[in-house]
This record gives structure tokens, C-alpha cells and sequence, in this order.
């Protein structure tokens, strides 16, 4: 048993490089604003096929989601635009007011009242903060998060030099704020984790809960923190979150039965 749980690892330590060298030889690619979509006519929108925004995580770019953002253009989704904020954004709070004005753009040219959002590892927080504490349950239909640190990771204390990564330690104030209540919000959270993600400490941070949200919490097992936005079963999982429908009450923990395993 051991020997296989090493084997595994080692098998998703050995991806994780792969995607890393990977994701570095695009991430150039990804630091120029995309072109955005143009205005469709109120005649050509389609009903129940909201637009799809991306949002990646710190120090990152708009490249990390070039497979996942295929994978849900293939499946339908004729409007996926990602966002990109500044490494030198000094305030979750910030970039969520940032992302609002994105939400608010794809909105009025889209025509959908409603958008869905995906953020990886630090996206996933901004995204969060956006929905409970500036209003944006009204105006986003489903969140999906992968790999993000709901209650704070410790990975590499040395880190904490940057204003982003303090705010995503346990405890911090931006995280007692998404603690707190938050009645009536209306969105759906859809939280994928992994049992080998070595960004999130403890692995289970990447699990929300919260008495007054409508969460799915899916367990990934066999991959790390890197290909949560980039392995094919992933990106099954979250086109199958955004089609879906949510649970029946605030504070309901589902758990995907069994455990999605990409080993």
C-alpha cells in the first residue's frame, strides 16, 4: 500500500513538472489582455448557455487555461473569456472589484443576466470575495473553484513578504470576512481538491464550507495543484458543474461519491 501511494505521488510530482514546463513555455502568450468577444444581437442569445469567465491564480495568467477553456468551448460554450489581474495587485479585495466590472462588461454585451465563473488556486478566492461580499450572487449563476485555499494554506511562510499570499493564510482578515454570514447569497460553489495538491496545506483547505452557502465539494485524487486546470477528467468535472443543478438547501457538503481519480 505504501509502495503505491509513493508510486503515485511520484507519478503526480512527475506531471506537475511537465505541466510546469509547459505552462512556462506559454505563459508569455498570456500577458496580453485577450480580445474580447464581440456584442451578439439580443436575437442570437442562447438561453441556459451563460458566458464562461476564467480566472487564474497568483502570479499566473490567462495561459493556464488554455486546454480547459477548449474543452468548454467544444462542449457549447460560445462565450469563455478569461481575466487577467496585475502581479503587482497588492488586495484580494481589489482584484474581486475588478473582476465585477469584467462580470458587469460580458453582461450588458453578452446579454445574459447571469455569467459562470472557474478560478484556479488564488482566482478561486477573488471570485469568492466578489460573490458574498460585493453582490455578485445576483449576477453569477455557478462557481467553480479548483485547488483554492477557502481556509487558508502555510505553504512557504518565507512567502508571506507579498500582501496576497498574507491574505491567504488562515486566519487573515479577508478570510474571517468569507467566514462570516452571508444569508441569502444565491450562487453555487462547486469546489474540486485533491489529495495530492502540495500548494494547499493542509490538502483540505481546498474544501468549502460554510453554513450559508450551496456547496458540491469534489475530492480529485492522483494529480497536484498544477493540473487541476489542466487534466482532461478535470475539465469533465467542470463542465458537468456548470450544467448542473445545485443542492436543495443553504449549507448542504456534498461530496462526489467515491473519489474522481485521474491516477
Amino acid at each position: 500500500m505504501e509502495l503505491t501511494k509513493v508510486t503515485t505521488l511520484m507519478k503526480a510530482t512527475a506531471l506537475e513538472l511537465a505541466i510546469l514546463t509547459g505552462h512556462l513555455v506559454l505563459y508569455p502568450s498570456g500577458i496580453v489582455a485577450e480580445r474580447l468577444a464581440p456584442a451578439a444581437p439580443p436575437s442570437e442569445v442562447t438561453p441556459g448557455r451563460r458566458p464562461v469567465v476564467l480566472l487564474h491564480g497568483f502570479v499566473d495568467n490567462r495561459s493556464v487555461f488554455v486546454l480547459l477553456r477548449r474543452s468548454l468551448v467544444r462542449s457549447g460554450r460560445d462565450c469563455v473569456e478569461s481575466l487577467n489581474y496585475s502581479p503587482l495587485t497588492c488586495d484580494l479585495r481589489a482584484a474581486a472589484e475588478l473582476l465585477g466590472r469584467r462580470v458587469d462588461e460580458i453582461r450588458a454585451r453578452t446579454g445574459h443576466a447571469e455569467v459562470d465563473i472557474v478560478g484556479h488556486s488564488l482566482g478561486g478566492l477573488i471570485a469568492r470575495y466578489y460573490v458574498q461580499r460585493l453582490g455578485g450572487d445576483t449576477k453569477v449563476r455557478t462557481l467553480v473553484t479548483l485547488g483554492t485555499p477557502h481556509s487558508g494554506t502555510s505553504i512557504a511562510p518565507l512567502a508571506d513578504a507579498h500582501p496576497l499570499v498574507r491574505q491567504m493564510r488562515p486566519g487573515s482578515e479577508v478570510l474571517r470576512e468569507l467566514a462570516g454570514p452571508s444569508p441569502g447569497c444565491r450562487t453555487r460553489f462547486v469546489s474540486f481538491w485533491s489529495d495530492l495538491d502540495q500548494i494547499m496545506v493542509p490538502v483540505e483547505t481546498a474544501r468549502l464550507d460554510h453554513p450559508d452557502l450551496f456547496v458540491h465539494n469534489v475530492r480529485v485524487s492522483g494529480i497536484g495543484h498544477l493540473a487541476l486546470p489542466v487534466h482532461p477528467t478535470v475539465a469533465t468535472g467542470v463542465r458537468e458543474a456548470l450544467d448542473a443543478g445545485g443542492p436543495e438547501a443553504p449549507g448542504a457538503h456534498e461530496e462526489e461519491p467515491g473519489t474522481t481519480s485521474v491516477a
